[in-house]
């Protein structure tokens, strides 16, 4: 949708109709007034240019009614274009980016320089105040080298080099930012006992942070509608159990195992609510979060 037809759209509402909409936000922004929302950024909304604006206004006018929002950014196909140009070829196994030595080093400079510092500015454009951190800023992220078992077959591992798995989050930096109205925005990279890098699953570290954090909110902007069953129906909502069978049989396969595995872990671990939302619907973000319209799948804890 480009700006000319989003300008069109405002339009032709009336002065009452606007009124009315911003009336029905009003309990919406008094209940999630002062809460924390984790925000977990990735796919076509970080791509295309129309919704990388309606994602950078949604952020800033949350922040602006007293909500505080924490972006965290995934990245895989700038990784994968980076790569490309290296004549290095991307390796998954069972969703997890075999990180090598020198793919790190390509994940770092676009993680934390590239994708964070547009994201820093999109925001900062829509007329917030955004800051970029990595895990080694205040200590945020400390992580250790993951260890990949087989989902078949636990006695088989798996080496996926400097992939990295959360050993603990230390808030008090995001903390110190939301209080002084920034809104803060993590690549998903971590440090060792040696100050080594670790590239870690953007998913996860939003679900972590979610946690940590106590986040009212964990939501996370997809390429899908939601979870869908095998028949492409949207699924509002998932508890444990139908996660696990869902596991089974193969409807949720791939890079959706750590996205569901981290948004359900949220869940149990007191984030009061777990969204997949469509990233590729301008604005879905408000849509969840000011309107009592189901949106995307719910993850709950039972």
């Amino acid at each position: 949708m480009t700006d000319s037809i989003h300008a069109a759209s405002a339009a032709h509402l009336s002065p009452q109709l606007k009124a009315e909409i911003l009336a029905q936000a009003m309990p919406y922004i008094r209940k999630f007034q002062g809460k924390t929302l984790v925000i977990k950024y990735g796919g076509n909304a970080m791509t295309d240019p129309a919704l990388q604006q309606a994602f950078a206004e949604d952020v800033v006018l949350l922040k602006l009614v007293g909500m505080n929002p924490v972006v965290v950014h995934g990245g895989g196909p700038q990784i994968e274009s980076a790569l490309h140009r290296l004549g290095k070829k991307g390796e998954f196994i069972q969703g997890m980016r075999v990180t090598d030595a020198e793919t790190m080093e390509v994940v770092e400079w676009v993680l934390g320089g590239e994708v964070q510092q547009d994201i820093v500015g999109m925001i900062n454009r829509a007329g917030g105040k955004a800051v970029g951190l990595t895990g080694r800023d205040g200590g945020l992220i400390r992580a250790q080298k993951l260890r990949l078992l087989d989902t078949q077959d636990p006695s088989k591992e798996y080496d996926v080099g400097q992939v990295g798995d959360i050993v603990s989050i230390d808030p008090s930096v995001l903390k110190a930012l939301q209080d002084d109205a920034f809104i803060p925005v993590v690549s998903p990279i971590g440090f060792g006992e040696n100050n080594e890098s670790y590239n870690i699953n953007a998913d996860v570290v939003a679900a972590k942070l979610a946690t940590v954090l106590q986040a009212e909110k964990l939501l996370m902007l997809t390429n899908i509608r939601g979870v869908l069953d095998k028949a492409g129906e949207l699924l509002t909502e998932l508890t444990p159990t139908r996660i696990d069978e869902l596991c089974a049989d193969g409807t949720i396969s791939g890079g959706m195992i750590p996205k569901i595995a981290g948004a359900l872990d949220a869940a149990k671990s007191g984030v009061k609510a777990v969204h997949i939302i469509d990233g590729r619907v301008p604005h879905a973000m408000l849509l969840e979060i000011l309107t009592d319209q189901a949106f995307g799948t719910m993850i709950r804890s039972h």
